[in-house]
């Protein structure tokens, strides 16, 4: 008779266990991305899609110490961040953006995916809270990822900065401001010949007819609107698409706090 010390065996057994499950979620999570990738016709290679993974582990990890973001489980992110921010390519050929700048970026969306989707990407993120950029520094640490940095502080102070006004070929913005507020936020970062693209909620023709007027006086115009479900839900998102036709005038935007308190009309 052979005796098996009992005290090994069941931790190994456990262990065991848990390496079945890491492996089957590791193997579900890379199908996941792939699908949803493939629904908007975009091709990942497995550095891309191991790199969606870590960043999605990572902002869970951190979001238990800080708040980054109201959803955890993996398929919700997948869609309503992940997704959502890969979108643009509904409305834009990302494989002709060379530059692009997010503003209001939180966690880093949609910047980080779009980075990850399209490498050749030049991209700036900017938040206002520094913990937020903080956490997106280490990310592209972990990621790897190169061509991409995060900036500390206002919209309305940086597209003063010569260095980034006007200097983009797309600027995207998933903020929830109303669009004339958005629109004096990002056009000044927008090359003339660019694009300023924002992620909306639903129907939003009444909102972009409102905004017209401020959208002109920036130097944009409204192209088109394009409104989509996100994959495998019935989640009504619209893409705001704004062609840059001339340069900004030097007074906009406004001082800090303006533009939300006081939209162009």
């Amino acid at each position: 008779m052979i005796w098996v010390n009992v005290s090994i065996l069941i931790p190994v057994i456990i262990l065991g266990s848990l390496w079945a499950d890491f492996n089957f979620f590791s193997i579900s999570c890379h199908s996941c991305v792939l699908i949803g990738c493939e629904e908007l016709g975009i091709t990942l290679n497995d550095t891309q899609k191991n790199q969606f993974i870590q960043f999605y582990e990572f902002l869970v990890e951190k979001n238990k110490v800080m708040n980054l973001t109201g959803i955890t489980e993996f398929e919700e992110v997948l869609t309503k961040h992940f997704l959502d921010s890969l979108a643009c390519v509904k409305a834009i050929d990302m494989t002709k953006v060379k530059t692009i700048m997010d503003i209001g970026t939180g966690a880093g969306f949609p910047g980080v995916p779009l980075k990850i989707a399209f490498p050749h990407l030049e991209a700036c993120l900017l938040d206002s809270l520094k913990k937020r950029v903080n956490f997106l520094e280490e990310s592209f640490e972990l990621l790897g990822l190169e061509g991409i940095k995060a900036i500390h502080g206002r919209a309305e102070e940086y597209a003063k900065n010569k260095e980034y006004r006007e200097k983009y070929d797309l600027c995207v913005s998933r903020a929830v401001s109303n669009l004339a507020t958005l629109s004096e936020y990002c056009l000044p970062y927008v090359k003339t010949g660019g694009t300023f693209i924002s992620y909306k909620s639903g129907t939003v023709q009444e909102e972009a007819e409102e905004a017209e007027k401020a959208i002109n006086i920036l130097g944009g115009q409204v192209k088109d609107i394009t409104y989509f479900k996100l994959p495998d839900s019935e989640i009504d998102r619209s893409l705001v698409i704004i062609n840059k036709k001339k340069s900004t005038p030097g007074k906009y935007p406004r001082k800090a706090g303006t533009p939300l308190k006081e939209p162009l009309s």
